[in-house]
């Protein structure tokens, strides 16, 4: 049974009342909006003939009762603007007695309103609209969390607790606008993403979310059941396998926006569920893909933030290109004071211990070093930085160096101590990446979970031949939170995992 408030309650006695009265607090009809509170607030004085005859919708977040006139705050999706009405215009005559029941009583913050009037300036200066008519459009049945800020300068019921925001998201995005700002620049960035690969040519596609093998990364997976079928599947953990055959079947260059999805903890900067961009372009190398990323990231960048300079966690960063680069042999050895080329798994197990590195059995000389990579160096990389040259433990799906034996041809871009893109040389050997598979083959027999399957549908498109080819995957999550200053990936998720409040 629903347990309610006293203020649910009330609310619901208010919703009876406004329906005795022959008002639907909910109507069917359209609303007409010709205008919103920024373009009155940014335009009337330069064009005030345009604003004679306004309609205006949003929710009520603050009405003052003063007599027969009242002064109203109505906040639409571009922001607030201050409402003048008056008793005699909008119920004249005998119908006084509506306004005093409906607007006065009746009417409760977080309502949905609808005014119609003309734009002035009060006696203080404020823009506002004169209200003509006024229309209920939806009545709210739960009191928000209004900021309210005492005559010490105290602030009380501020809605800041993070998981209540992340909770009730769409409260959050009510009470606190700011927040708004955060996905409006979201969306921006993946729009100017999209148009810079469009006007390369560039071909936007759709892979296969649910995928029979779990390839493309080394992560755990989600697993269900496809009840038609009969076949178990996975919710893909990345869809660079299926792009990859799209080169194989003659395009010189897609890309997908998508969600993936790895059954593996959570923490400040990692979410289960997770949006990236990979794209894949034919003939290329990845060493051409270094100049585009910062090419575009410094295009881009600039676009949405208006600089290339952003601030996150009082560090300033700049994504102003060139970037630098640096091996990771070489950050290793620069960062954690150790040469880790020539070390047996053993020998790199010992110095995990040493160093207090969590690794167990199941891991790999190349899962070692990336261990070691990932305690004692990532965290120092804050400007934009590429690590280049992995091991090739490291990366089954990534051409064999040209000139340095045992690396692979492979960067990652770092910025603010975490990893934002990934791309390679792609390997196109068929012969050569069966034998990868087969070795994340017996790390899968050691217990390691991440390891990855054996993909015969890949291998046998790569047989019919692959170009040269490289491929690049963004974290648009990660990367948000630096174009935002957000140090915590729940803040760029509009609805973030969580579990469920007891109850509910």
């Amino acid at each position: 049974m629903q347990h309610l408030s006293e203020q649910e309650i009330i609310r619901r006695q208010y919703l009876e009342e406004i329906q005795a009265m022959g008002i639907n607090p909910y109507p069917a009809e359209a609303f007409d909006v010709n205008t919103s509170a920024k373009e009155i607030k940014e335009h009337f004085e330069l064009r005030p003939d345009d604003f004679t005859a306004v309609s205006l919708a949003g929710r009520l977040m603050m009405k003052r009762v003063m007599g027969k006139a009242s002064f109203a705050e109505i906040q639409d999706s571009s922001g607030k603007i201050q409402a003048y009405i008056n008793r005699d215009l909008i119920c004249p005559g005998e119908n006084k007695d509506q306004y005093n029941v409906l607007f006065k009583k009746l009417c409760d913050i977080g309502d949905f309103i609808g005014v119609k009037g003309y734009v002035f300036k009060t006696q203080t200066g404020e823009i506002s609209i004169h209200v003509s008519e006024f229309f209920f459009l939806a009545k709210s049945l739960h009191p928000l969390p209004i900021v309210k800020v005492d005559s010490e300068g105290k602030v009380h019921d501020a809605f800041l607790d993070p998981e209540a925001r992340y909770r009730k998201r769409y409260v959050d995005l009510i009470v606190n606008p700011h927040v708004k700002e955060i996905f409006t620049k979201r969306s921006r960035l993946i729009a100017r993403m999209r148009q810079y690969f469009d006007e390369k040519g560039w071909l936007e596609v759709e892979t296969p979310v649910l995928q029979r093998i779990h390839g493309g990364a080394a992560a755990r997976p989600f697993r269900t059941h496809h009840n038609a079928l009969d076949l178990p599947l996975y919710l893909r953990i990345a869809n660079e396998l299926y792009l990859k055959r799209l080169i194989v079947g003659g395009f010189d260059g897609v890309y997908e926006f998508g969600k993936m999805f790895r059954n593996e903890g959570m923490d400040r900067t990692h979410n289960p569920e997770f949006t990236s961009m990979e794209i894949y372009v034919a003939y290329k190398d990845y060493l051409w893909m270094m100049e585009m990323v910062e090419q575009m990231l410094d295009k881009v960048v600039t676009e949405v933030n208006g600089s290339t300079e952003v601030s996150v966690g009082g560090k300033d960063i700049s994504f102003k290109m060139p970037y630098r680069r640096i091996s990771m042999y070489d950050a290793i050895q620069e960062y954690a004071g150790i040469d880790v080329q020539h070390l047996s798994e053993a020998e790199l197990l010992n110095f995990c211990k040493i160093k207090h590195i969590e690794v167990d059995g199941t891991m790999g000389k190349g899962k070692l070093i990336d261990s070691i990579f990932g305690e004692l160096v990532e965290h120092h990389l804050i400007q934009p930085t590429y690590i280049t040259d992995y091991p090739i433990e490291m990366t089954p799906l990534a051409k064999k160096h040209r000139s340095k034996e045992g690396l692979v041809e492979r960067f990652e871009l770092y910025v603010n101590g975490k990893e934002i893109a990934n791309a390679y040389s792609e390997l196109n050997d068929p012969i050569d990446q069966r034998m990868r598979f087969e070795d994340q083959l017996s790390l899968s027999d050691r217990g390691d979970e991440e390891a990855m399957a054996m993909d015969e549908e890949f291998l046998q498109a790569l047989e019919y031949g692959m170009p040269p080819t490289s491929g690049l995957g963004i974290g648009i999550d990660r990367l948000t939170m630096m174009l935002t200053g957000q140090e915590a990936i729940l803040e760029v998720l509009l609805f973030p995992q969580m579990k469920p409040e007891k109850g509910v």
